[in-house]
Order: structure tokens, then C-alpha cells, then sequence
């Protein structure tokens, strides 16, 4: 025998091995990320009748991950989760009436306007306790769910996509997942996607931010407040703003935002009882109750961050966690604020800025899709409408011979492309050094002020729809009918909106 045949030998005695070592699953739509969109698809896909199974890094269930986040849910958000009947996974968390803005010799009260397809009330929610909770909603409707498993390989066969988790146990047999779609929710930084030729395009707007907790005394306040005046230990304004979602009372136990989703305990842990300091007696009751010291009422906490904006020829030059303790420190005496805890940060593709979405049996929803408003980095809203528009595409899929190589991305294209063209372009422009100093005072102090914050506020909440058709809405969606044309016109190859060339 020859050296070559040897070889060819071993190379089919290891195959051989290896394939009898795999352990398959198979499953009609697989989803990988278990955040707001992945767990929304599968609630979606489960309900419609498809198999579905779930992959993710993290046990969501068991101890789910945290997230640079704001952690505020817009009204779109509340009424696509009331769709779904997941409402009451809000219950025992605030009811945000709308914003508080601030800056430039200006505040301006913007409630949440009346909107025919979403409720008058937002809310806010940490991202551990809410996606724990999705998921649960998801898998309680059929889904099934694998945690503590990251996809690290993808390949097609025929109408079939496989999929191969990393296995770190040598005693386990490797795994792989046959599926007809694939539903990528993995976020910015997804390894599946990379391969699948998904790349963020960071010449467009992108966003950079970070985020802490923060006990306060004013948990309970009913609004979010937004800081558009963000300026650097320089005393530069930022092309950003700076934020205070208030997480509401603590839970009994402790503090919102911290520990396994559902148990409420915080940073500083269970809430303890003060101890007699003498060992040999004890307090006895006492009828004058001026002698009596009451316990410290519980504090709850805020999300407290900031965030800016950028583009890779004008990158923003600003450390935004050191700008978030500066922030912390400005507002400090109004909200009656702790240290800032568990300060994370994180880079967001913005406005369908992204190479490609989809293929002949996947497509990728919510931040992997870069579903995110350029104006203020708000996306959860967009994840979870992403995760029923995709399934509602998959029957349809199934029949096609291109899949959902097309049908994707003119979907998203008509649902949100509009309002991305022009707020992405929005967000390019106020990277321009000094233009928020020069426009902010205009904006929150002038003789328009209200009227012209109000509209920003419903902007910066996502409650423009492509159905509106009051002045805003047609002067929002036209100029973006108009970004789009120009887009076509001088920067179709430079500026593609969800992975494919202007249309």
C-alpha cells in the first residue's frame, strides 16, 4: 500500500469515526439567540405550528446574561408584546408616561402621543429579568431551548441548513442541527452571521454607548429623562445624549436589575434588620413611638448611561464610560443618586447598515439586521416586530426557490426603510464637530421648542408608522422617500440598506 492510500485510509477511518460520534437534532426552524427577537420568533414560529429550537451562548433561563442596554420599552414595543399576549410580563414594572427633556437653557415634557396601533404608556425593564422572561413565554408556547451552547459553524445542504454548536465536554458527542430556516438573533457580534456574510458597516452612523445602575431616590418616577446636552470633561457637546430610565421600587429582597431574573435581589442584597448591639436584652415594646427609629425605606435603582454617535471618518472621541460618571455626577443631587455599578459599554450598527440579511432558507432580525434607530439606538421594538415579520414570511419561503433571499430584505425595506434612510442620514450630520452646539439651543429653548421636541420625542420613540398620515408623519416619511431617491441616485454602491443596493 501506498503512502497515499494510507492516508486516504486514516482520512476515512477519522470520518467515519466522527460521523458515528455526532449526535443530530433536527428541527424545522432554528433560531440562534435568545434575546427579545430570537425569543419573539420562536414564539411566533412555535405558535404558527413550525418546530422550533432555540440556541444560545448563556442559560437564559437559568441565569441570563446582561446586556449593555437602556433597558426602556417604547409603546411599539409594549403593543407588539400585547400582541403577542405577553403583556403581563410587565406587571410589577413601571408605566413610562413619556420624556423629559433637558439641555441647552431648555426642559420640555413630551408625553407619549395617542398612536391607533400602540398603547399611550412605555416601561422599563432590566434586560436580564425581560429576556428571561420572553424566553419562558416562548418555550411555554412550544419552543424548545438549549443554553450554555454557541453556534460556531454553519453550512447548507440542499434546502437544509446545518449547524454545529461548540462542544467543550470530550465526552460528548458532537452535535449538529439540521433545520429548513435559519433565524439569525444574535446580535452585533454574531460568529454565524460573519460567516453567512453579514458585516456592519461602520462608514454609516453607528453608535457607541454605556450604561450602569444606579440607586435613587426617584425610582418611581413615571418618566424617562433624556439629557441632549452631553458635554466631555472639555465642555464639548457630544452628538449624543445622556439617559435616566427609572427601573421603579425594588422588589422585596432587593434591588431591580440584579441577580437570576425573577428573584429581585440587588446589588446590596436582601434587605437586612437592624440587630440589638447589647447581647444580654432585647428591645421591648414602647408607647412612645418618637423613640422609635424607623427602618430606611428601600431604594430602588435607575438605568443611568449615555451614548454617542459616529462614523468611521468622524469616530467619536470620547471615553463613554468616563463620560458616564461625569453625567452621573451632573445629575446626581436631582435624582439622589448612588455610585454608578456594573458600568458596561458597547458599539451598535444603526439603520439596516449591514451587507446582507438574508439568504435562500435565512435571514437575520433585530440587532444582527442592524434594526436599530439611528437617532437614538433604540431597537428592542424593531427586534421584536423583525421576529413576526420573518415567520410570517416563511411559508411563503418554503414554496420559493430564491427563499428569503429577496423576500427579506425588500420586507424590511418596505416596513422601515423610509424613516432609516432619512435618520441615518440625521445621525451622519450630527457627528459634524460643533453642530449640536449650534442647533441645540434652537431646539430646546426656542419659540418652537415644544412643538418641535414633541415631534422629536415621537421620532426618537419609533411611533411613526408607514399608515400615519398626520403633518409629522408625512413630513418624517416624505423627507425619507426623498433620502432614499438621493441615495439611489449618488450613493447606491456606498450607503445599502439592509444588504442590498438602494431601490
Amino acid at each position: 500500500m501506498t503512502s497515499n492510500s494510507r492516508l486516504r485510509l486514516l482520512l476515512f477511518r477519522g470520518l467515519a469515526l466522527g460521523l458515528m460520534n455526532t449526535e443530530t437534532i433536527n428541527t424545522e426552524v432554528l433560531i440562534i439567540g435568545a434575546g427579545p427577537a430570537g425569543a419573539s420568533a420562536a414564539f411566533h414560529a412555535a405558535s404558527a405550528g413550525w418546530d422550533v429550537m432555540v440556541v444560545d451562548m448563556f442559560d437564559m433561563l437559568a441565569s441570563p446574561r446582561d446586556k449593555t442596554c437602556g433597558d426602556g420599552l417604547t409603546p411599539r414595543a409594549v403593543g407588539a408584546l400585547e400582541a403577542m399576549g405577553a403583556g403581563h410580563l410587565l406587571d410589577g414594572h413601571p408605566e413610562i408616561r413619556g420624556l423629559k427633556l433637558h439641555g441647552f437653557g431648555g426642559s420640555i415634557t413630551a408625553p407619549w402621543p395617542a398612536h391607533s396601533r400602540f398603547p399611550q404608556r412605555g416601561s422599563a425593564i432590566p434586560r436580564s429579568d425581560f429576556d428571561s422572561r420572553l424566553l419562558g413565554f416562548a418555550v411555554d408556547a412550544g419552543a424548545r431551548f438549549i443554553g450554555g451552547m454557541k453556534a460556531v459553524d454553519v453550512s447548507s445542504c440542499g434546502r437544509r441548513v446545518i449547524c454545529r454548536p461548540n462542544i467543550k465536554d470530550a465526552n460528548q458527542p458532537n452535535l449538529e442541527i439540521h433545520t429548513r430556516f435559519l433565524i439569525l438573533a444574535e446580535g452585533v457580534r454574531s460568529m454565524i452571521a460573519r460567516k453567512l456574510g453579514v458585516q456592519w458597516l461602520r462608514g454609516l452612523v453607528h453608535g457607541i454607548a454605556a450604561r450602569s445602575y444606579v440607586e435613587s431616590a426617584r425610582a418611581d418616577e413615571p418618566w424617562i429623562h433624556s439629557h441632549v446636552e452631553l458635554r466631555d470633561s472639555d465642555g464639548v457637546a457630544q452628538p449624543g445624549y445622556g439617559w435616566v430610565f427609572p427601573l421603579g421600587a425594588p422588589t422585596a429582597g432587593g434591588l431591580a436589575g440584579d441577580g437570576p431574573a425573577g428573584d429581585g435581589v440587588g446589588a446590596g442584597g436582601a434587605a437586612s434588620t437592624p440587630t440589638p448591639t447589647d447581647n444580654t436584652t432585647t428591645a421591648q415594646p414602647h408607647t412612645d413611638n418618637s423613640l422609635l427609629t424607623p427602618a430606611p425605606a428601600p431604594v430602588g435603582q435607575v438605568n443611568l448611561g449615555c451614548g454617542a454617535l459616529a462614523t468611521s471618518e468622524r469616530p467619536a472621541k470620547v471615553n463613554t464610560k468616563k463620560l458616564l460618571v461625569e453625567y452621573a455626577n451632573l445629575v446626581r443631587d436631582d435624582w439622589g443618586l448612588g455610585e454608578p455599578q456594573r458600568i458596561t459599554s458597547a458599539l451598535l450598527p444603526m439603520g439596516g447598515a449591514v451587507t446582507r440579511v438574508a439568504g435562500r432558507n435565512w435571514a437575520a432580525i433585530g440587532d444582527t439586521a442592524a434594526l436599530v434607530n439611528p437617532l437614538n439606538g433604540e431597537g428592542i421594538d424593531y427586534g421584536i416586530e423583525s421576529a413576526r415579520l420573518v415567520v410570517d414570511l416563511l411559508s411563503d419561503a418554503a414554496r420559493n426557490p430564491d427563499g428569503l433571499t429577496h423576500m427579506w430584505p425588500a420586507r424590511l425595506r418596505e416596513e422601515y426603510g423610509d424613516a432609516f434612510a432619512l435618520a441615518r442620514r440625521l445621525g451622519m450630520l450630527l457627528t459634524m464637530p460643533g453642530l449640536m452646539a449650534a442647533i441645540g439651543p434652537v431646539g430646546m429653548s426656542g419659540p418652537l421648542a415644544s412643538t418641535v421636541m414633541n415631534s422629536a420625542a415621537r421620532l426618537m420613540g419609533n411611533l411613526v408608522t408607514p399608515e400615519d398620515k398626520d403633518l409629522t408623519a408625512r413630513l418624517w416619511l416624505g423627507a425619507g422617500k426623498l433620502s432614499r431617491g438621493v441615495d439611489r441616485l449618488f450613493a447606491a454602491d456606498s450607503r445599502p440598506l439592509f444588504g442590498a443596493t438602494m431601490r
